[in-house]
């Protein structure tokens, strides 16, 4: 069996499958599950029958619901049999009986609730430099305005699964794959006392399956292996799910001692999977009389669903994203993450710095429209000071804003293109306003609208609170007396293959095919993985690939003075900075890990569109990106992945429409939901911006690049059609329906109206 490949593609003897039984209220209190007569070989698992603590780890987010019922699709009970379409029958046949409560919805509804309901609030964050409040009062002018981003769906290469057996007892099993050895076809008896279980699971956090599953079925996670499936393409949405999943179908494994599959239907991934927080973000600037940007003021909130999973985390990434990368002296963040009756939301490419910068990017265009400057200059005359995040957290390695800016302006022909959309937008405003008002409606009609968009972010190398294991993380390389190499990590990102490999043949003259690389949270196999934290999109990606260069660079300097084997490890782990600390602090005294942001790879992008007068669809003409992502270790590889988050970023701009409707995705939604798809990405330029470091002659760093499109195509993308359309939108996914709106509503009034908040 390939160790990596699919959960679907994996059956062992004596197989059950499994279905998850579903609560169909959004909040209230379960009395019973009323079930068929189920047969011989089939049982119904319930929250009585966890033998351990029924919550999944770092969180209260119950394992199967066995009260208190908090969203739609809650698991509430597994169904377990050999034959699945039985299963399905009978599933189907089960009705669960319950008390329904008064659900929760929106974050507005939430915010007026947690005035009185403690519990609602799962997460806040309040950042404060200089006196805001003074500066607000004293401006000469205030630019306001409210931005909203929706959800996201992950649509994984599989839908989420896991395969859970029991082992024997056998002392020399650690290198066994699963089969009929490790199945035996006698029924297990009640004793399971040095019995391990296997987990075979997609999963970006191995370590976090291992304890949740060690946890429910209480055992220690020495016994407990975890083989990481193929993870496709995740986008960061296998977290903490694969977990929930994995405990489920270890709970059958254990109960019934035989081995147990559980995979959700595309339809189930889809409805009840965690999807990126929606956020609101309202966003203020404060002017004096030279028109200098004295205050910045922001109030936000996000979706946290039930449970709040990972909220903190989230607001806190949200938070620095919404600071930007402009200078303030006076800034003001009060945020908070609620908790609602939809499914638990979740981490996704961009965390909450996407929502954040969204925010942002859109809100100082929307400053340089209402002063009649070019967005793009207006950006580049008001960075923060180098050398730290606003509000003031130090960073090792500036964030090089004004070159990225310029270069992604050469690469788009920004500057000609800007001004051309720009004079052709004021003359049909112009047209518009004198005496036939609907000349400049007539024009537009027959005309097709082009407009041009630029916006700047940054992305970290990982995740600012502690995780399960301390953030720690490392390598462990052996180079075998036969030449092969091994290289030994917690990490399941198997797109680092290649990169790894290429780094030992150059180093070390290995033959790739002699290079060998251990992962997972596999505590039965001899080694155990020094890597503890999840693995991002780009967290410890980068990290672990510069830790592989120096074991090879080690192994290099003892090959002809050791003797062989030789092994070399390298370990790294969370940074706390007091700056951070002071700044972003944590209840309790609790410190952040930084490390990731210290040197933060950045991008500025620029986006043109083209709005066809009869659709109303904006059609992406380019996207243009200038990246610092420091030392690019395989560039062909980098620039498939940035194309590709482009392409998935453009989809959450403007065409995967999903929504909640009274706590549930609407079915339609599901068979309607759309994508897009290879052929029709748009052309993606890029250049990469040599960082400091590498421009004075010494080695760069290398930096997190895969979320930079997230943080900021969609802002550049609504920034262009806004220019297009000659109005102010705000919010993704934009709809067509909203391109129509805009338009309908200026040939009613006869011209275009206040594109922005001004106050």
């Amino acid at each position: 069996m390939d160790a990596h490949g699919f959960v679907s593609d994996i059956s062992l003897p004596r197989m059950l499958h499994a279905l998850t039984v579903r609560s169909p209220v959004a909040g209230g209190r379960l009395i019973s599950i009323e079930r068929p007569e189920l047969p011989e070989g089939c049982t119904l698992v319930e929250a009585r029958d966890v033998p351990g603590e029924n919550a999944l780890l770092d969180s209260g987010l119950p394992i199967l619901a066995g009260g208190t019922l908090s969203y739609v699709g809650e698991p509430v009970a597994l169904l377990l049999g050999p034959d699945l379409n039985a299963l399905e029958k009978f599933a189907g046949e089960c009705k669960i009986v319950a008390e329904e409560g008064v659900p929760v919805f929106s974050t507005g509804e939430a915010a007026a609730l947690a005035e009185t309901e403690p519990g609602v609030i799962a997460a806040s964050r309040e950042v404060r430099l200089g006196e805001p409040e003074e500066a607000f009062a004293a401006a000469a002018s205030v630019v306001k305005s409210d931005y909203k981003t929706g959800i996201q769906e992950h649509w994984y290469s599989e839908p989420c699964g896991a395969i859970a057996w029991l082992e024997l007892p056998e002392p020399d099993d650690e290198t066994e794959e699963p089969g009929e050895a490790e199945t035996p076809e006698e029924p297990v008896d009640d004793d399971r006392k040095g019995r391990k279980l296997a987990v075979h699971t997609a999963t970006q956090w191995p370590l976090h399956v291992r304890h949740s599953v060690a946890r429910v079925l209480g055992l220690t996670a020495t016994a407990v292996r975890v083989r990481p499936a193929t993870v496709g393409r995740h986008m960061d949405g296998k977290l903490w799910y694969p977990s929930l999943v994995s405990c489920h179908a270890a709970l059958g494994a254990w109960i019934t001692g035989k081995p147990v599959r559980l995979i959700l239907s595309r339809k189930e991934d889809f409805m009840f999977s965690p999807k990126r927080f929606a956020a609101g973000v309202t966003v203020s600037s404060a002017f004096d009389e030279k028109g200098e940007l004295v205050g910045t003021e922001i109030r936000a909130t996000l979706n946290a669903g039930a449970y709040g999973v990972g909220a903190a985390e989230a607001l806190d990434q949200l938070c620095l994203g919404s600071l930007g990368l402009y200078a303030s002296k006076n800034v003001s963040f009060k945020g908070t993450a609620l908790r609602t009756n939809i499914p638990p939301q979740g981490a996704f490419a961009g965390f909450g710095l996407a929502q954040g910068f969204f925010a942002m990017e859109r809100h100082v265009s929307l400053v340089a429209e209402e002063r009649g400057q070019d967005p793009a200059e207006w950006r580049s005359a008001n960075l923060h000071k180098p050398g730290t995040l606003p509000p003031g957290l130090p960073v090792e390695e500036a964030i090089p804003g004004g070159r990225l800016i310029d270069t992604a302006l050469d690469m788009s022909d920004y500057r000609r293109k800007w001004s051309s959309y720009e004079l052709l937008r004021r003359k049909r405003k112009e047209l518009a306003s004198q005496d036939d008002p609907h000349q400049g409606a007539r024009a537009e009609k027959n005309e097709t609208l082009r407009g041009i968009g630029v916006a700047l972010a940054y992305q970290g190398n990982g995740l600012l609170h502690h995780t399960l294991g301390g953030g720690n993380y490392g390598v462990e390389l052996t180079l075998e007396k036969d030449g092969s190499l091994e290289i030994k990590t917690g990490t399941v990102d198997v797109h680092r293959n290649a990169i790894w490999t290429n780094i030992a043949a150059e180093i070390l003259g290995v033959d790739p095919g002699n290079v060998r690389i251990n992962r997972g949270a596999d505590s039965s196999a001899k080694f155990e993985p020094p890597e503890s934290g999840p693995a991002t999109m780009s967290h410890k990606a980068t990290s672990l690939t510069r830790l592989v260069e120096q074991a090879c660079l080690a192994i290099r300097g003892q090959r002809f003075r050791d003797p062989l084997p030789i092994s070399v490890s390298k370990t790294g782990g969370p940074v706390e900075h007091p700056e951070w600390n002071r700044l972003l602090a944590l209840p309790g005294g609790e410190a952040l890990d930084c490390a990731g942001f210290l040197r933060p790879g950045s991008a500025a992008v620029a986006v043109e569109v083209e709005i066809d007068p009869v659709e109303h669809v904006p059609r992406v003409r380019g996207v243009w990106m200038a990246v610092d992502g420091g030392r690019i270790f395989h560039e062909g590889r980098a620039r498939g992945s940035l194309r590709i988050s482009a392409a998935q970023a453009l989809g959450w701009a403007y065409r995967e429409h999903a929504d909640y409707v009274s706590g549930r995705i609407p079915e339609e939604t599901f068979y309607d939901f759309d994508i897009p798809g290879l052929p029709e990405i748009p052309p993606v330029k890029i250049t990469f911006v040599k960082n400091l470091a590498g421009e004075s002659g010494e080695p760069g760093e290398p930096k997190g690049i895969g979320d930079l499109p997230f943080n900021c195509v969609p802002a550049a993308y609504l920034q262009a059609v806004s220019q297009a359309a000659d109005w102010h939108f705000s919010s993704v996914p934009l709809k067509a329906q909203d391109v129509w709106y805009a338009g309908m509503t200026k040939r009613a009034e006869g011209a275009a109206p206040a594109r922005g908040a001004a106050q």
